[in-house]
């Protein structure tokens, strides 16, 4: 976190695939245990604009900082350059990603896939990873589920333990990339019950993607529209969901509430 509170920093950050433009001068700023969620159709940018906080996309221009240090990139004599791949990696260690599909390893256990990145990347000793590992199982209810792969796990329990997973590092800031919709409707309660928890019990600061409307009104403090690679409206859910300014903000909602 730096000194104004702020946890994530974009500015101007632009990107294109090709030809295509699909982040056209996103900014936007998160503070310290700031909840938010950004809301759009499909193709409005969202997704991408998650990875580029990331480094899962490099931007074309712009700036995104996490903690204050840049993410991808470092300044050198004036110039913004692309970072070494050692420091890629230590950037990436203080943000949190739960993508729509788990991206479990098949081969390991629930345990061993929460234990892997401490171990790898922290450093830290197997048996303190293994305490830390149980009691974060245990916190998103799969204190009985350590010693099973992937394969014998729901959908929604592979996304609680990727959840677990992430939060094993202890990041600064946790992405969360429309992480219920490849779930079937009976269990995404109980994963949209697990970031209710993070977000008032641990007080995560959280970028969240979704279209889970009841979840951004009772979680958000704040919600961002995004149409066509651009910020459109932003705001807390009571002026969100009960009086949206733009016409698009407006359209969007009327299809989906």
């Amino acid at each position: 976190m730096t000194e104004n509170g702020n946890v994530m920093f974009a500015e101007d950050v632009h990107k294109s695939f090709g030809r295509l433009e699909v982040l056209k001068g996103i900014s936007l700023t998160v503070k310290n245990g700031e909840r938010v969620c950004i809301i759009g159709a499909s193709g409005s940018g969202k997704s991408t604009f998650l990875r580029c906080i990331n480094h899962l996309e490099k931007i074309d221009s712009g700036r995104i900082e996490v903690n204050g240090h840049l993410i991808g990139y470092r300044e050198d004599k004036g110039r913004i350059v692309e970072d070494t791949e050692n420091n890629i990696a230590k950037q990436r260690s203080e943000i949190g990603m739960v993508f729509q599909r788990f991206n479990l390893f098949p081969h390991m256990t629930a345990l061993e896939n929460v234990i892997e990145a401490p171990i790898r990347v922290r450093k830290i000793s197997k048996a303190v990873a293994v305490k830390q590992g149980e009691a974060l199982l245990a916190r998103v209810g799969l204190a009985d589920k350590r010693d099973v792969y992937p394969g014998k796990l729901s959908g929604g329990q592979q996304q609680r333990v990727a959840i677990a997973r992430a939060l094993a590092m202890r990041p600064a800031l946790m992405l969360f990339d429309e992480p219920t919709s490849a779930l079937d409707p009976e269990v995404i309660g109980e994963v949209l019950d697990v970031m209710k928890a993070l977000a008032f019990d641990m007080g995560t600061t959280m970028i969240v993607v979704t279209h889970e409307m009841g979840f951004a009104r009772e979680v958000a403090d704040r919600v961002v529209m995004m149409d066509d690679g651009r910020i459109i409206e932003e705001g807390p859910p009571s002026h969100f969901f009960d009086n949206p300014r733009e016409d698009r903000t407006k359209q969007f909602l009327s299809k989906i509430l």
